[in-house]
């Protein structure tokens, strides 16, 4: 794309291609590569997945979901599971706690909004997206988002989009109001 000779190429912007839902889940449903698609208000964002290296966050968020009343209930966690939090809005958080009540019900259509939602931060995140994220998902009906910064080992809890705790070192990091017993200290969630 070439800018017109009065136009300073820095402020163009490239166009952008609209999809639809049912377009969006054609063409992303399973692309791997590396990178997970979102679609937000018809454009498709692309970032990169989870890797091993912060492998060891999601092995020990599971391994605290399963000592739960929530887990032996028949509840679930997933990572990077799709869920709609608004019309023609998909996004795949990074982890998701369902009720035993939702799992039930699941489907492509029927899909369920998680009681708890986990981003973890990386350095290619934008903390624009990332802000607009956690305001989809408190609309939505999710009660707590985590926020995790592996980079300085911080968690930041939100029981609402104004409401937040950080976790650092050996402060608890907590589920509640979605999840009893969910509590880990930053430490422990960032351990190997």
């Amino acid at each position: 794309m070439t800018a017109p000779a009065n136009l300073p190429t820095a402020i163009m912007k490239p166009k952008l291609r609209y999809v639809t839902l049912a377009q969006f889940l054609k063409r992303y449903a399973h692309t791997e590569g590396g990178y997970k698609y979102e679609l937000n208000k018809g454009v498709v964002e692309k970032t990169k997945t989870m890797n091993q290296d912060q492998a060891h966050i999601e092995d020990n968020l599971l391994r605290l979901f399963v000592k739960t009343s929530m887990f032996t209930e028949g509840g679930s966690i997933f990572f990077e599971k799709d869920i709609n939090t608004i019309n023609e809005q998909l996004r795949r958080p990074d982890a998701a706690i369902f009720t035993p009540a939702q799992r039930k019900i699941m489907s492509n259509a029927n899909m369920q909004i998680p009681i708890w939602v986990a981003e973890i931060i990386s350095d290619s995140d934008n903390i624009n997206r990332v802000n607009t994220k956690l305001e989809e998902y408190f609309q939505a009906g999710v009660q707590v988002v985590w926020h995790i910064f592996p980079e300085t080992e911080t968690v930041y809890v939100y029981t609402a989009i104004d409401k937040v705790e950080i976790c650092k070192n050996q402060k608890v990091c907590n589920g509640l109001p979605a999840l009893s017993g969910f509590e880990i200290t930053a430490t422990q969630l960032f351990a190997h």
